[in-house]
Formats: C-alpha cells, structure tokens, sequence
C-alpha cells in the first residue's frame, strides 16, 4: 500500500505539494486528479523517490522511500508521463537492464521479458533499437519495464498518453488484474471518463491541497452535486469555466 503523511514540496517561497496525507491500500485502484499546476506530479515524482520531499514521508508496504530507497522501490513500480529510454538499445536489452536493476537476471527473467514483448505487441520488434520506435511503443516499452519485477505497487502518470485504444484497453485490464490480484494502483489523469471508469476512489488536488477524496458517489454525496458527472464535478471543485464564462469570453 502506498501512505503519504504530511506530505510537503518547497520551490523556495513556492508550495507545490501542501501538507497532504493519504492511504491507499492493497487491492484498490486510486485516482489522482487535479488540473495543470496542482502538484499532482510532483507528488508522483516523491512518491517514485525521484524527487525528495521538505517535510513530511512516503511508506510503501511500510518502507520509507527516502529512509529505505531500496526496500520501497523494490515494491514500486513507476510509470512517468514523459516515457525515457535509452535510444542505442534495443526493446529486449532495455528490459534486461532495468531487470538488472533490481537483481534480476537468467533464464526466468528472459521469458518474462519474452512474456512482456508478447503482450504489449512489441516481439517483432525487440531486436530493433529504440530509437526507431514511435511514441507509443516507447510508452508500452515503459510500461513493461514497470512490471518487470512484478511490483506491489504501481504509481501512474498520465498513462494512456501516445496509446492507441487497444493498447490503453490492455491496460485498463493490466491494472484492474493487477489490482484484482492485491496489487495497489495510483493513476494521475487528465482523462476524467477513464478515472470515473476504472478507478475505486479518486483524491482531487488544488493549489497542492487535496480539495476531496472518496468514491465518485461520496464526493457527489459530499459536495452536493446530485448525479453530475465526475467532469462536472472537477470543474466545480476546481474552479473550471463552465458553458455560460466561456460564452462570455467568446463574446456569444
């Protein structure tokens, strides 16, 4: 499970992630959304240890990310929403790289690699440097690596960017298995049809707060809104312009 106590980022006088606290236990997908600027990757960056936090922690399965980088990462898997890759490599040696990193190695790890290829569609491809992929063959490549060492915990960044629908649809049902099977899932996206789908619980951030946190229902049930949809929803909590201000803007 993922646990951030009083979790807090400082860019000098800037507060981009403010005091926040969350849980997310085994065997739920949990969405994290929030509109540009709110400190949604940010957190994802503490979370994945990639950035360290002024005050405040983060436990995965109960290891501290910045006190035990190792133990918590071995549980982790992260998806960034940028995909990075080393261009003179090929799909397959990347794959054995990142298995490297957590120390694997041998015969086991060559058929989960062939197991990974397989189902991401990029078999044909796997003897092909990497800088000859698409964008989103780079984006199945990462998310493979993710999965490598069969992690706890899965943390998301915006991913079905550069997806083609079949490929984001096996990832919806990657993760709804993954979390059907004890696993932790939390997914940023601005994709709010594909958060109010998939996702157990959804956390909003604003202004690096966490402005609500429950299932679709609750936050309806919390804040008033009937049946809205969780579009509707968003923008109420967070400010968007509706129908009527865009009217007005375009002068209609």
């Amino acid at each position: 499970m993922i646990r951030l106590e009083n979790l807090t980022k400082h860019y000098g006088s800037f507060v981009a992630v403010d005091d926040i606290s969350m849980e997310v236990p085994r065997g739920l997908l949990h969405g994290f959304l929030g509109p540009n600027g709110a400190g949604k990757t940010t957190t994802l960056r503490m979370i994945a240890g990639i950035l360290r936090p002024t005050d405040g922690r983060v436990l995965i399965g109960g290891d501290d990310v910045h006190k035990q980088p190792l133990a918590a990462k071995m549980r982790l898997g992260f998806i960034p929403d940028r995909p990075f890759v080393y261009d003179k490599l090929t799909g397959a040696e990347f794959l054995r790289f990142v298995a490297g990193l957590y120390g694997q190695e041998g015969d086991a790890i060559d058929r989960r690699i062939a197991e990974l290829l397989e189902v991401f569609e990029l078999t044909s491809w796997k003897d092909e440097l990497v800088e000859a992929y698409s964008h989103g063959m780079r984006q199945k490549l990462i998310i493979s690596s993710a999965l490598i060492h069969r992690p706890e915990v899965i943390v998301v960044d915006e991913p079905m960017v550069g997806l083609d629908p079949k490929a984001a649809r096996l990832l919806k049902d990657i993760f709804r298995q993954f979390v059907g099977k004890g696993g932790t899932v939390l997914m940023s996206t601005h994709t709010l049809e594909v958060a109010e789908a998939m996702c157990d619980r959804i956390a909003i951030i604003q202004h690096g707060k966490i402005v609500a946190e429950g299932t679709v229902p609750d936050l309806r049930r919390q804040h008033q809104a009937g049946d809205v949809s969780l579009e509707e929803l968003f923008l109420k909590l967070t400010g968007g312009a509706h129908a009527r201000e865009l009217a007005e803007v375009l002068g209609r």
